[in-house]
C-alpha cells in the first residue's frame, strides 16, 4: 500500500521507511520560521533552560511582521530582543524593516521553501507553504523553543483528505472563493489534524500565489497542513529564484485517503464568510439586503500577493471609494510593494481614495493600522473573522476575495464584483 505525499515527506525525515496515520514520530526540520509575536516567549524558554545556542542558524529565518512598523514601546522592545538574540546566535536571515514582509509571503518569495521540506513556524498559517509540496505546519512557542534547540519535533502522522477540484473558475471567482466553499462544505473542524491535499485541473491551472491562498486557509478547517504536488508551475516559480535542484515527491497511485471530496467549480460564484466563522459562507447572489461597509481591507498572508493587488486594481481603476467607507491596501512584502508601484497599481489605489500601507500583519489580528471600532463592519481578504479578530468584539468581519472587497469599497456596501468586472469589459 502506497503513501500520500505528506506521509512520504514525514517518513524521509524520520527513522522510518514507511509511516501511516496515527504513528508518533520524531522528524528532522529543514526550516524554522520565526516572527515577532511568538518568538520572544521561545527565547525566554531557551534562556530559562540555559540553552545558549540554536541547533543550526542557517535553518532559521526571522521575519518581524505583526507589529511593524513598531506600534508602541512594547512592540519595539519585543523586536529589539529578537534582533539581539539573532545576532548572538549568528542568524543572518533577519528581515529588517525596509526589506520585510508578511512571513508567509516573504518566505517563498525569498527562495526558502522547496518541495519535500519539513517546515514549522510559530504561526498557524505556516500551512501556506504546502503549496510547494512541503510539509509545513504551525506550532506554538513551546514547540518553537524545542525546534530551535534540537532541530526536530515529534508529530502524529496525519491522515489525508483528498480534494479533487475540476473545472475553470467562473469570471469573478478566485482561489479565495474556492477555499471558502471548501470550508463551507466541511466546516471549521472538518479537517481536524488532517492533511488537506488539493489536486485536479483547477489547481493545475492556478499560479503559485493562488495555490498559497488555498493552503493558507487549510488551518481554518482545522487541518494540520495543506499540500499540493509540485509541477511545472512550481518549477517556474523556483527557477525565477535561481533554484533548480530539489527533491521531487508526490502521492503514490495506491495511497490511502481518509476521504475524497469531488468539487466542480463551474457553478461557483463569489462568496463571503459572514461573522463569526470562516464556515459561515454565503454566495453573494443570496445577499438581498444592502449591508453597509465601514472598511475594506485588501492584504494579509492570504491575499496580499501581486496577483491579488492586480485584481483589486482592475476593479478600483477609475472609481472612487464610497463616502463613509475606508479602503486599506497592504502589499504582503516589500518586493510586492515595489512591483505594484512599478505597475502603477499604487497610483490606482490612492487615486480611488484608498490608503496604501507598508507590509504588515497589523490589522489582520487587530494589532494596528486598521482596527475596527464597536459597531463597525469590514469586508476583508484576511483569513479569520472570529469575534474581535480585527478590533472591537462588537465589530464584524466578512471574509472575501480581493475582487469582492474592492467592489464593496466602491459601493459602500457588500456587492457582487462581477458587476464591476462587466462594466470594465
Amino acid at each position: 500500500m502506497g503513501m500520500t505525499i505528506t506521509e512520504k515527506i514525514l517518513a524521509r525525515h524520520s527513522a522510518h521507511e514507511k509511516v501511516s496515520p496515527g504513528m508518533l514520530i520524531n522528524a528532522g526540520l529543514d526550516l524554522i520560521m520565526c516572527h515577532d509575536v511568538t518568538t520572544t516567549p521561545a527565547i525566554d524558554m531557551l534562556k530559562k533552560q540555559g540553552i545558549q545556542k540554536v541547533f543550526d542558524p542557517r535553518k532559521i529565518v526571522i521575519m518581524p511582521d505583526h507589529f511593524v512598523p513598531n506600534k508602541d514601546i512594547k512592540s519595539a522592545e519585543m523586536i529589539r530582543k529578537i534582533r539581539l538574540w539573532a545576532r548572538e546566535n549568528g542568524i543572518d536571515a533577519f528581515y529588517e524593516l525596509g526589506r520585510h514582509g508578511v512571513c508567509h509571503a516573504l518566505l517563498p518569495e525569498q527562495g526558502y521553501v522547496l518541495p519535500g521540506m519539513t517546515i514549522v513556524g510559530a504561526d498557524s498559517h505556516t500551512c501556506t507553504h504546502g503549496a510547494f509540496a512541503a510539509f509545513s505546519t504551525g506550532i506554538g512557542s513551546t514547540d518553537l523553543a524545542a525546534a530551535l534547540a534540537t532541530g526536530e519535533l515529534w508529530f502524529k502522522v496525519p491522515s489525508s483528505l483528498l480534494f479533487r477540484i475540476r473545472g475553470k473558475l467562473p469570471k469573478g471567482v478566485y482561489a479565495k472563493d474556492l477555499i471558502l466553499e471548501i470550508i463551507r462544505r466541511i466546516g471549521v473542524d472538518g479537517a481536524l489534524y488532517r492533511a488537506m491535499e488539493f489536486r485536479g485541473d483547477t489547481v493545475e491551472n492556478m499560479g503559485m500565489e493562488e495555490r498559497m491562498t488555498l493552503c493558507n486557509m487549510a488551518i481554518e478547517a482545522g487541518a494540520k497542513s495543506g499540500i499540493i504536488a509540485a509541477d511545472q508551475v512550481t518549477a517556474k516559480y523556483l527557477q525565477e529564484r535561481g533554484i533548480e535542484n530539489y527533491s521531487q515527491v508526490e502521492s503514490d497511485p495506491d495511497a490511502v485517503y481518509e476521504k475524497t471530496y469531488e468539487i466542480d467549480t463551474g457553478s461557483l460564484e463569489p462568496l463571503l464568510a459572514f461573522p463569526h466563522l470562516p464556515s459561515n459562507v454565503r454566495p453573494v447572489s443570496e445577499i438581498k439586503e444592502k449591508i453597509p461597509v465601514d472598511q475594506a481591507y485588501i492584504g494579509s498572508c492570504t491575499n496580499g500577493h501581486i496577483s491579488d493587488l492586480r485584481i483589486a486594481a482592475q476593479i478600483l481603476k477609475g472609481k472612487k471609494v464610497a463616502s463613509g467607507t475606508r479602503c486599506i491596501v497592504v502589499p504582503a512584502s516589500t518586493e510586492i510593494w515595489k512591483q505594484a508601484n512599478r505597475e502603477g497599481l499604487l497610483d490606482i489605489f490612492t487615486e480611488a481614495g484608498a490608503a496604501v500601507s507598508t507590509p504588515t500583519c497589523g490589522a489582520c489580528l487587530g494589532g494596528h493600522m486598521g482596527i475596527l471600532a464597536a459597531g463597525e463592519r469590514c469586508v476583508s481578504t484576511t483569513n479569520r473573522n472570529f469575534v474581535g479578530r480585527m478590533g472591537s468584539p462588537d465589530s464584524e468581519v466578512y471574509l472575501a476575495s480581493p475582487a469582492t472587497a474592492a467592489a464593496s469599497a466602491i459601493c459602500g456596501y457588500i456587492c457582487d464584483p462581477r458587476t464591476c468586472l462587466e462594466e470594465k469589459s
